[in-house]
């Protein structure tokens, strides 16, 4: 059986990659690809305190994680291909541009 600290270790490097995602990449999608892998590193730790515990608690917030991040995804998929269609780019750098 594996050990709650490998979980959570590779929770933690899913998590970090994630966040170094969001900072160094320019691209929209790419950013809410890291975004949706900081999610799941969110919900891998609480699977796995959950099965530790024997609690049910932490399997029905990574329920609700998952709907909020489809959600997420929906709206935000959405927004990038409005954006691409005005501006031809999904550039990040390019976007702050915007005019009203």
């Amino acid at each position: 059986m594996v050990q709650i600290e490998a979980y959570v270790m590779l929770s933690a490097v899913l998590f970090i990659l994630g966040a170094m995602g969001v900072l160094l990449r320019r691209n929209a999608i790419l950013l809410f690809m890291s975004v949706e892998l900081m999610l799941n590193a969110a919900n891998l730790a609480l699977v796995a305190f959950a099965k530790h515990w024997n609690q049910m608690d932490g399997h029905l917030f990574v329920f609700f994680v998952i709907a909020v991040a489809a959600a997420e995804v929906a709206v935000g998929l959405a927004l990038i291909v409005a954006i691409f269609r005005t501006k031809q780019s999904i550039n990040i750098d390019e976007l702050h541009q915007m005019e009203g």
